[in-house]
């Protein structure tokens, strides 16, 4: 315990960068004041460091006794002097890594520093490094996919791509199960740091005489899968409470099998750190059939409310939403109102009547799509196209149920907050929140296995997987919306099978990618792509899809034929808002589109951001973005104080210390990201590190 609160006295004291976000308390706060208003348009190159490859990273650096940690080369942990950018050593966790902890990693040391460890998770294992000599800590090798009440064997994903908590000798993880049906248990665990030991375990789906069994139906637990923290997690080091935010459960967008309110998914929990006990929740979502995930770390601050200072924690949404609620107790700082929507006309499904809506914090992002609303970007074409689209579709605000016919999500499942998508100024009661604006359109089709009589065939499990991930966008005949979304049986003639791997894995132009899916789900999609005739050949004649019992919809992220949002700009926002009263403070566009700029259209706000602000006592917000931009704007206005163009586009938060007097701020600018949609341009990326002359 001495060790640990040393840790996060040298991080307040903000000479270092010990932890993801900053710190255990995930504030993506820095102390340090050298770099002010007054001096930041002065600031320069300090050193660059390359990745040395093309891959994407969106890596939050840590940087503890003068060494930086980055993820370069490769996947490799990179080990650099903090103050010149100079490798000291690389470690490789191998060449046939497929998925990695790439956000960023956990460090850990003794109380006497006699063993310092980094931890991170490869390969859906969890693995320590000898921070003193890079080289891996004998024995130290944890199976995630073991512990979880299934068979390890059935377990496609688990891990995620997010690092966890360090409190005390412990290292708490969430996870990232697949998006389908049976799905894995999204359980948080706690490992012992020196031997990998399981130390307690928390079922966000519980089990037989736990808390929460009876908002599912029977035995659930055996076959739902998710309500998972794939993102980020928050620690009161102080108390000892985690604060987790869970995901939905799986499967996403179609809930028959999970009659019930579904705790705790959609969810903030507050654990007992040492045992995993529920200390309080609240649900944000009942029976989430939106994929509702909440991802952003939630924050703790400091704030004075009706007379009374008030430790809080505030968590940011997908759907635009601020929940603020009493560290300790949970009870909320305003007023949560349980409000009807809309019914399902699904059949099975059963949706929840009512869902919780705060009246403070106003929302930070858009929450309806009209014909009002589209942007005056589009084409003629592309305009006719999405003015009849939301015209015929459902559209009856943030909770209209998925069904068979088209349904608008506005800010989309991909919009509002995401992870590392809000910073806080803990003591002045502030907090900054990114939010993307990207509608989306759903639409469920049948799955169509066992009642429809399909074969257990290799291209009808990659037609499945193509329609969880893919038809939205590319459509049932698979002739997509050229050129944003090209026709893919074109494509599967002329494109290599390296070439379609790399789309999958990494995404090209404004399709996103999905490095989750296993080696053998990515060679399924591949084989239907190239012979889709053969899976359709196996439907029985005279069967019907609407036999199915299981419904399946892409994400359906909507998307122009120049690849931008059919919805005006902005596309993505910087909103400040005062917790001590609930309001908004001030509202910028965040960043623009270059091709767009080039025009002198700009305050669009960049594209398709995951951005990680991080604020300073200094009075700077600085912030990198898809448009290759850095910038330091001023936290009481939102004004540009100072900006500067790097080589490769940035995603993630960067990482503020200070070494030897000099005040560091360091830029991870490697999201590989051609300056027009629809270019696969690789740029090579690099750490970038900025400093005062």
């Amino acid at each position: 315990m001495r060790f640990l609160l040393l840790l996060v006295g040298v991080c307040a004291a903000g000479q270092s960068w010990p932890d993801y976000g900053g710190g255990p308390d995930a504030a993506q706060y820095s102390p340090l004041t050298q770099i002010n208003r007054s001096n930041v348009a002065k600031l320069q190159r300090a050193w660059t460091y390359p990745t040395g490859d093309s891959n994407k990273y969106f890596f939050n650096p840590l940087m503890v006794d003068g060494t930086l940690y980055v993820m370069a080369k490769g996947n490799s942990i990179v080990a650099l002097d903090a103050a010149t950018g100079k490798e000291k050593w690389a470690f490789s966790p191998g060449s046939d890594i497929k998925v990695i902890t790439n956000r960023g990693l956990n460090y850990w040391e003794s109380k006497d520093r006699k063993e310092r460890r980094l931890l991170y998770c490869a390969n859906h294992r969890l693995r320590a490094l000898d921070v003193l000599t890079g080289k891996a800590v004998p024995g130290f090798d944890v199976n995630l996919k073991e512990g979880l009440d299934r068979d390890p064997a059935t377990i496609s994903l688990v891990q995620s791509t997010t690092p966890g908590r360090v409190f005390e000798d412990l290292l708490i993880l969430g996870s990232a199960t697949n998006q389908g049906y049976g799905s894995a248990p999204g359980d948080i665990r706690a490992f012992d740091v020196r031997t990998g030991k399981l130390v307690w375990q928390f079922h966000t789906v519980p089990r037989p005489g736990e808390f929460g069994y009876d908002t599912w139906p029977k035995d659930a637990w055996k076959t739902v899968g998710g309500a998972n923290v794939w993102g980020e997690m928050s620690l009161d080091v102080k108390r000892g409470i985690l604060y987790a935010p869970t995901a939905s459960a799986k499967y996403n967008f179609y809930g028959a099998d999970r009659a019930g309110s579904n705790l705790f998914s959609d969810s903030l929990l507050a654990l007992d750190a040492r045992t995993g006990k529920r200390i309080w929740h609240f649900q944000m979502v009942h029976h989430d059939i939106w994929d509702y995930d909440d991802a952003t770390a939630p924050k703790l601050i400091t704030v004075q409310h009706e007379g009374k200072t008030i430790d809080a924690v505030a968590q940011v949404t997908k759907q635009g939403f601020i929940w603020v609620f009493n560290r300790v107790t949970g009870e909320p700082l305003w007023p949560i109102e349980e409000r009807p929507v809309p019914k399902t006309d699904m059949p099975n499904e059963k949706t929840w009547p009512t869902q919780p809506f705060p009246t403070k914090p106003p929302p930070f992002a858009r929450q309806k799509f009209t014909v009002d609303d589209l942007s005056p970007y589009l084409s003629p074409e592309d305009r006719a196209k999405f003015r009849d689209d939301i015209l015929s579709a459902r559209n009856e605000g943030l909770f209209t149920p998925p069904g068979t016919r088209n349904t608008i999500q506005m800010p989309g499942n991909n919009g509002g907050a995401n992870w590392s998508g809000a910073a806080v100024e803990p003591g002045r009661g502030m907090l900054y929140v990114v939010s993307k604006d990207l509608p989306a359109m759903l639409k469920l089709e049948p799955e169509g296995t066992a009642k429809s009589g399909f074969n257990d065939s290799v291209e009808q499990r990659g037609q499945s997987l193509y329609q969880v991930h893919c038809l939205n966008c590319h459509k049932a005949d698979r002739r997509g919306a050229p050129p944003a979304m090209p026709g893919l049986d074109d494509i599967a003639v002329r494109m290599p099978r390296e070439k379609i791997v790399n789309a999958i894995r990494q995404g090209v132009g404004p399709m996103p990618g999905y490095p989750k899916l296993k080696d053998t789900e990515v060679d399924e999609l591949i084989a239907y792509l190239y012979n889709p005739a053969r899976a359709r050949a196996t439907v029985p004649a005279g069967s019907s899809w609407a036999d199915a019992e299981k419904y399946l919809s892409g994400f359906g992220f909507m998307i122009a034929s120049d690849g931008l949002s059919p919805i005006k700009p902005p596309w993505s926002s910087l909103t400040a808002y005062d917790l001590n009263e609930g309001t908004i403070r001030w509202k910028i566009p965040l960043g623009d589109v270059p091709h767009l700029a080039a025009k002198g259209i700009k305050n669009t706000g960049s594209h398709y951001p995951k951005v990680g602000p991080v604020v300073t006592a200094g009075g700077i917000l600085f912030a990198g973005t898809r448009d290759r931009v850095v910038r330091a704007l001023d936290v009481d206005s939102g004004a540009t104080l100072w900006e500067t163009e790097v080589d490769a586009a940035l995603e993630g938060m960067p990482a503020i210390y200070s070494v030897n007097g000099k005040q560091y701020v360091v830029f991870c600018a490697a999201a590989q990201v051609g300056l027009t949609p629809g270019t696969q341009v690789k740029i090579p990326g690099a750490y970038v590190a900025f400093a005062l002359p």
